[in-house]
């Protein structure tokens, strides 16, 4: 049986310091800024990202990852002597999985998988895989236990704003000015690979995260091994810190991430937007 590596896009939002550890290899989506062309997480950062709409008021553009940088990234893995589990962005988000698909069609022992979710909750199913690998798993049983474990994923987070989402026409301009009027903080969801909006918070924001999280972790089929506190910045250190003790006071996780997005996600919620992520028994 082949060794196995584990890879993914960018929009993992997995830490550097998490890649390392769970020996996760990624390839950057591009970030477009006017006539320039940037790799997401490399030579662009999403404090970048604020800064540029702060001047032009213009939010950069993303690409996905194309088929022929997919075949640059996967093909030495291959000729190494690797087999390849691979986990993108929801193909309903992003042509970034289907492009890997068309790579992965042209070598052999390359599993792409549609995590049908964003941002961190890719990383929760890599951080399964790795069990799995760890645990002495071919790439097909590793791919075909991600299709599973990936239904069990749960992925929502609170806006502060709609501006950026309007802006990267994931909402109407009727909705988002009526949200910021009435100062709605939208709970965004995601359902079957989509993003849905779900319970609609008032108030300051710093109050809506309480009451995400009260909400959120009322469940009682949470699997408490993982999960991860996920933010776009713009949040200070010491409301994270309460946020995080509000998760564990609620849910026990025996691991608690706390995470930045990166770029390809910042660019389209915006500055202090905020979920908690992870899967259920």
């Amino acid at each position: 049986m082949k060794p196995v590596i584990l890879t993914a896009d960018s929009t993992c939002d997995a830490s550097p310091e998490l890649k390392e550890r769970f020996q996760i290899r990624t390839v950057p989506l591009t970030i477009i800024e006017g006539d320039a062309s940037y790799l997401d997480g490399v030579d662009f950062q999403p404090d970048q990202i604020y800064e540029a709409y702060r001047r032009e008021g213009i939010l950069p553009k993303t690409s996905a990852v194309s088929p022929q940088e997919f075949l640059e990234f996967f093909r030495p893995l291959v000729e190494a002597g690797y087999e390849v589990v691979h986990v993108d962005i929801s193909a309903k988000l992003s042509a970034t999985y289907q492009n890997a698909c068309i790579a992965a069609g042209e070598l052999e022992g390359v599993y792409p998988i549609d995590s049908t979710h964003l941002s961190t909750s890719s990383f929760l199913l890599l951080r399964e895989a790795a069990r799995l690998r760890d645990a002495g798993q071919s790439a097909g049983e590793i791919a075909a236990r991600l299709e599973r474990f990936k239904e069990k994923i749960v992925t929502s987070f609170v806006v502060d704003t709609l501006e950026f989402i309007w802006k990267g026409g994931r909402c109407s301009g009727v909705a988002a000015l009526g949200a910021n009027l009435l100062h709605i903080k939208p709970c965004l969801e995601i359902r079957e690979g989509e993003l849905k909006v779900g319970k609609k918070y008032r108030g300051s924001i710093e109050k809506v995260y309480d009451q995400y999280i009260r909400d959120l972790l009322r469940r009682d089929d949470i699997d408490l091994r993982a999960a991860t506190i996920t933010h776009s910045g713009g949040i200070s250190q010491e409301t994270l810190d309460h946020l995080r003790q509000l998760v564990l006071e609620l849910a026990p996780f025996e691991e608690l991430y706390t995470l930045r997005a990166g770029c390809t996600i910042t660019s389209h919620c915006g500055p202090a937007t905020m979920g908690v992520l992870f899967a259920t028994r």
